[in-house]
């Protein structure tokens, strides 16, 4: 297993404000992309885990802007496993401008396991050891 090499994304229009800087609010969705895009890297698409039965709700988001991020520039947003109990998983997010490098922005996303049908916690490495070996060899990987 390898780390995800990023998101790229080049912002829309409608995105921005009227200084045709990209709106703070626009961050949280690309942090979804991102994440998303992750899991299917992972080979755990969505969907696959929602057909397990899980469902996998945002507890807390955040993100810090460093710089401001414009219609005409590129992003890279690397998504990496903060912390993963098997219960938890901590998302930790970096936007770096592909022009240059440079960090724009960074955030973080808290999420849990819960049973789709009783929305009640689940310990992956019992009940989907399959799915738990992947979120933690990712974890260490992230950790590097």
């Amino acid at each position: 297993m390898s780390l995800y090499s990023g998101y790229i994304r080049q912002p829309h229009y409608y995105e921005t404000d009227q200084m045709a800087i990209i709106h703070h609010a626009n961050y949280i969705r690309w942090f979804e992309e991102a994440r998303v895009e992750l899991l299917a890297f992972l080979d755990l698409p969505y969907h696959t885990i929602e057909e397990a039965g899980l469902i996998v709700p945002v507890l807390e988001v955040s993100a810090q802007y460093k710089t401001m991020i414009r219609y005409e520039d590129e992003v890279r947003i690397d998504v990496l496993i903060d912390k993963y109990t098997g219960t938890r998983l901590d998302f930790r997010y970096e936007i770096y401008k592909t022009s240059d490098g440079q960090l724009a922005t960074t955030g973080t996303s808290k999420h849990c396991f819960l049973a789709k049908e009783t929305n009640r916690i689940v310990q992956l490495k019992r009940s989907f050891p399959e799915i738990h070996q992947r979120f933690a060899d990712y974890a260490a990987l992230s950790g590097e």
